[in-house]
């Protein structure tokens, strides 16, 4: 297993260089200022004619709309700088307004989108996914209907094409990452990014941060860590669950975790305030550089935005 000061794979110096934001001389702060960026989020409009729901689909949160509007107002409040879109099932496997935010706001937003992956005729648009303005890859759901699919190998055509299309995939799959032991061996240039540590209201948090731990061998798995209370079994700042962070950070180590909130699942707890100081202020094992890191620096570079 690597240590956490060994990986450098794939996210490589020109990489992190690239992360950085430019500031002429007279434009530095006299603060350090940490570049911030959720790792996921999703938003999505009001059940029309133009942007139909999917029948019996599940909004992402409490609230009726999540705009790019109500996104933009709540980082800027929090301090947050940049966001990853992640197209809610609700609207799928439509990415229409997620790239929407991707146009309007090209410095502050970009899209891992759905994928039709029930159908194996959709890899003809693999080659030319990311020429979509703003398109950075593509997030999967693996759940109740498609498990076993997954197990039996059923989207194997998906991975090696992926692969091939140098793109990268984020993972919602839990109880199911044993099985992607196999895909990451098999498909070493493909980038995978676990979900939320795995984790689920069905799955005890350490079982998932466990399942995920077995993972951090293959230098092509990264991991999101989640802030906020959606896993949690206490309240904030949540000490089980950091402590299963301290698990698998001391597994993956800082370039290859990543910050995230899927806000919209934990509005009640409000804005983002205290989801960037569960990291900042309670994770006491971080040290400054590892916050710089799995605060924002890591998702840029995997994702490979600049």
């Amino acid at each position: 297993m690597l240590s956490r000061r060994q990986f450098a794979t794939g996210i490589g110096v020109s990489l992190a260089m690239a992360t950085q934001l430019p500031q002429s001389a007279s434009a530095q702060p006299a603060a350090r200022r940490r570049l911030i960026v959720d790792a996921q989020v999703h938003i999505w409009q009001a059940n029309s004619p133009e942007l139909p729901w999917v029948p019996g689909a599940n909004r992402p949160g409490p609230v009726e709309t999540f705009t790019i509007e109500r996104l933009i107002s709540m980082m800027d409040e929090g301090g947050v700088d940049r966001a990853v879109i992640a197209p809610p099932s609700l609207t799928a496997p439509r990415n229409d307004y997620g790239l929407e935010a991707a146009k309007r706001h090209p410095d502050r937003f970009k899209v891992m989108g759905r994928f039709p992956m029930e159908d194996p005729k959709a890899v003809e648009l693999l080659p030319r996914w990311k020429e979509q303005p703003g398109m950075l890859g593509i997030r999967l759901a693996f759940e109740r209907e498609n498990a076993q699919k997954l197990r039996d190998g059923g989207y194997d055509w998906l991975f090696a094409a992926c692969e091939q299309a140098a793109i990268p995939l984020m993972l919602f799959a839990a109880g199911l990452l044993p099985n992607f032991a196999r895909i990451a061996e098999r498909h070493p240039q493909l980038a995978l990014i676990v979900d939320h540590v795995g984790m689920n209201n069905a799955i005890p948090i350490a079982q998932s941060a466990t399942d995920t731990i077995a993972l951090a061998k293959y230098p092509n798995v990264t991991v999101k860590m989640k802030a906020g209370a959606q896993y949690a079994p206490e309240p904030y700042p949540y000490p089980n669950m950091s402590a299963q962070f301290k698990r698998v950070f001391e597994a993956y180590g800082p370039q290859r975790c990543h910050w995230e909130t899927d806000i919209t699942q934990t509005l009640n707890e409000g804005g983002y305030k205290h989801r960037i100081a569960h990291f900042t202020e309670e994770l006491k094992f971080l040290s400054e550089d590892d916050k710089d890191w799995i605060m924002g620096r890591s998702i840029l570079a995997r994702l490979r935005w600049a």
